[in-house]
């Protein structure tokens, strides 16, 4: 019987794949991402980068949002970014370091990333990319949940590693750690679902 050997998958190798791909690679595993997420997914989404967007531009901040499809590449210290085996694309991508970007996304951590999380992805957002985004020192990251309207919020404190987990749900106001006075309003994100 012959051994099938799965594929060990780098940045390399995803630049190769066709541009429609929709797809994340983590610790050289690959994961499809398909189907398009649900509308109210994307209404999230779209809500919480016009109120972080605002903010970062009305109080001059040096830092920059983005959203999915955006690749960023995680890479370990001294790894060529074409052999690293971490590329995913967040919801919601927030860069304070414009030296990390690039022409193709971000090579490096962001300091904030958030994930809207859909039905078939919950052990993707709840798991894997909690451990890879603390593994790589992403400093604040939201988990959304649409279905059951909870956000779970984590934190990087930088002497004491990551933080337990504060829950709130879509009634409440969020202070997001890496601003000194960004507050979401999650029932008026809620209001327009």
């Amino acid at each position: 019987m012959e051994k099938r050997i799965s594929k060990f998958w780098t940045y390399q190798d995803y630049l190769k794949l066709p541009e429609e791909a929709r797809v994340e690679i983590i610790d050289g595993v690959i994961y499809d991402m398909s189907p398009a997420p649900s509308r109210v997914h994307q209404k999230i989404v779209s809500e919480l980068t016009i109120t972080i967007g605002s903010y970062l531009r009305q109080n001059k901040k040096p830092c920059e949002i983005y959203t999915a499809p955006f690749d960023v590449v995680l890479v370990s210290e001294g790894q060529d970014e074409n052999q690293a085996i971490n590329v995913v694309q967040p919801d919601i991508s927030i860069i304070c370091d414009k030296r990390k970007l690039t022409e193709k996304g971000c090579v490096g951590a962001p300091e904030m990333i958030i994930e809207v999380v859909s039905p078939n992805n919950l052990i993707h957002d709840y798991v894997r990319k909690l451990n890879l985004y603390t593994q790589f020192g992403v400093k604040e990251y939201w988990i959304v949940n649409p279905a059951n309207q909870t956000i779970l919020v984590y934190r990087l404190k930088d002497n004491e590693g990551l933080q337990a987990p504060e829950s709130y749900t879509f009634n409440d106001k969020i202070k997001v750690g890496i601003f000194e006075d960004l507050i979401i309003d999650f029932a008026q994100i809620k209001e327009v679902l």
